[in-house]
């Protein structure tokens, strides 16, 4: 069986753990609170299912969406169409972005940008945000630092989600590698959806994460040609980043 790219189990497992408006430390308050005075056009990169779109949109931000998972922007739609919205959402991983048109601001939450594995695909993903934002308009986005699990002799840890109509999906998340010097590591995460004790499907995931330095993400920035980069602690604007479990917020301008 070949790896999936946030499939179908997957998808199921994210709706369950981040529902539409499930604020993760305050991010759709923050991202709002961001947007609110914007007159133009707003892409979020990454968007998955539409846990922080949908809220935007509901609030009047005028904001498109794109993801490479045609599983997550099918659900995504759904949530829309359920609540009589209208968007753009394109299917496309940001590396290889080209959209119609440019925007005021393009956002990435929850940390997503670390999901981009390798340290080139990341840069020219930077560079095609950076393209695809108007002269002036802001790129803002949250990282985080790695949990510090990186014992890859452990055994697999299992989850168990229940789903509404009484099926239920085990995941067991096995760490298998880990990059100290080119800064990322690797899960193997193995989805399994059963219906009174029978296996119904099963569906396997690389899970790769990648981390930057606080300092170090700020020089990527610089060096694509963003200005004004600005980043802080938490999605406080006053809060300078002090501690490694902290959220780092990033705010950059096109010039």
């Amino acid at each position: 069986m070949s790896f999936s790219n946030y499939g179908e189990l997957c998808t199921e497992v994210y709706e369950l753990t981040k529902e539409i408006g499930h604020s993760l430390s305050g991010d759709i308050e923050f991202y709002q609170n961001k947007l609110k005075s914007y007159n133009g056009k707003v892409l979020e990169g990454m968007v998955g299912s539409g846990r922080v779109l949908i809220p935007l949109l509901e609030a009047g931000i005028k904001i498109d969406g794109a993801d490479y998972s045609a599983e997550m922007l099918a659900a995504c739609r759904k949530h829309c169409a359920e609540r009589g919205l209208s968007t753009n959402l394109y299917e496309s991983n940001l590396q290889e972005l080209s959209l119609p048109q440019q925007y005021e601001a393009i956002i990435i939450p929850g940390g997503s940008f670390l999901l981009i594995e390798e340290r080139n695909q990341s840069i020219e993903a930077l560079r095609k945000l950076y393209a695809h934002l108007q002269p002036g308009g802001k790129l803002i986005l949250d990282l985080f630092l790695p949990e510090p699990d990186f014992d890859v002799s452990k055994g697999g840890e299992v989850s168990t989600f229940h789903l509404p109509e009484g099926d239920l999906i085990t995941m067991e998340r096995k760490l298998v590698e880990v990059n100290f010097l080119e800064q990322y590591k690797v899960y193997y995460l193995k989805y399994e959806k059963w219906r009174n004790g029978n296996l119904l499907q099963t569906e396997l995931q690389r899970f790769a994460m990648r981390w930057y330095g606080v300092k170090e993400f700020k020089l990527l920035l610089a060096d694509i040609g963003f200005q004004d980069i600005q980043v802080y602690a938490d999605y406080d604007e006053n809060k300078a980043p002090s501690d490694a479990q902290q959220i780092f917020v990033y705010e950059a301008t096109k010039k």
